[in-house]
């Protein structure tokens, strides 16, 4: 059946069933497993982890008593305590310093359906940094979407960087591409329309290619991202980094797998075993940062 909807009232979360009259829970801050606190602060934009129900009169409300409104929430990127929070580490720090090109591009990825799977630009901000600060010439990148964060290491690695671009779809990438020959950063790039494992496989066959990239930025299918670690280890350098995208799943990391709508199942039990092998792994310095959709940045030191 699942789960439909949610509100909030007298500080209490109240979940339905997908009928819409039902109650399922009542979540309470004494409830120490699910607090409110750690549900409604730490942004876990409940219309993504509960379907929404096709009843009329149950729409899905964060922060109004009222259940009756039928605005759509102002979903972010972020996982702060608060939009306004978030709104303000971007309209401060990141939007003056954002570059045009990535500005005109993350604005046009504005209006995609899937909007939603391109890079947060705060992430984006410390990514381009750590490039920098590794001096990346050669970077890989699994999962493109529409590029921005393609163009965003496209600008910062030399004149003559290489990127190696691995995305199945090759179609929402022509999206940003106007983006990227404006910018004058194409010719390092090279697309490969492929699942990532073959194309990781054959450069392994090369021996010449261990341990020559600098940089690689992983957005994609978050079953294989423990497959892509293996390979990805071995193509980079010591000192290379590493990072991957969206693992705090939208926060569904911390909800019992009840409370997780059948979409986002899989994504979380993946993205749970990686968080944990991640964390195990002798090989790599890593930090967990809480930028974006979660963001983990591995440093290879052996």
């Amino acid at each position: 059946m699942g789960f439909a909807c949610c509100c909030i009232r007298a500080g209490v979360v109240c979940i339905y069933r997908r009928d819409g009259r039902t109650p399922l829970t009542a979540l309470k801050p004494t409830q120490p497993r699910l607090s409110i606190e750690r549900f409604c602060n730490c942004h876990f934009r409940l219309i993504n982890l509960f379907p929404q129900s096709n009843s009329p009169g149950f729409p899905v409300n964060f922060g109004s008593m009222d259940n009756t409104s039928t605005k759509s929430p102002n979903v972010t990127k972020g996982l702060l305590q608060s939009e306004e929070l978030y709104q303000y580490i971007l309209e401060t720090s990141v939007y003056p310093r954002e570059l045009e090109p990535l500005k005109e591009l993350r604005l046009a990825t504005a209006n995609h359906p899937k909007a939603g799977m391109a890079t947060a630009p705060d992430a984006g901000q410390l990514m381009a940094m750590l490039i920098n600060l590794v001096n990346a010439r050669k970077t890989i990148e699994i999962g493109v979407f529409t590029g921005y964060s393609l163009l965003l290491t496209a600008l910062a690695i030399p004149d003559d960087g290489k990127i190696i671009a691995i995305d199945i779809n090759r179609e929402d990438y022509e999206i940003g591409l106007p983006f990227i020959k404006k910018a004058g950063v194409e010719h390092k790039i090279d697309f490969i329309e492929s699942e990532a494992l073959p194309v990781l496989d054959k450069f392994l066959q090369d021996h010449e290619n261990e341990g020559s990239f600098d940089f690689a930025f992983v957005d994609a299918d978050k079953v294989n991202y423990k497959n892509y670690h293996e390979r990805l280890l071995k193509l980079l350098k010591i000192g290379g980094v590493v990072i991957y995208d969206n693992t705090l799943w939208g926060g569904s990391v911390i909800l019992p797998e009840e409370l997780v709508s059948e979409r986002k199942k899989v994504g979380r039990r993946a993205t749970i075993e990686l968080n944990k092998l991640l964390a195990a792994d002798p090989r790599v310095q890593i930090s967990h940062a809480p930028l974006g959709d979660g963001i983990t940045i591995c440093r290879r030191i052996c």
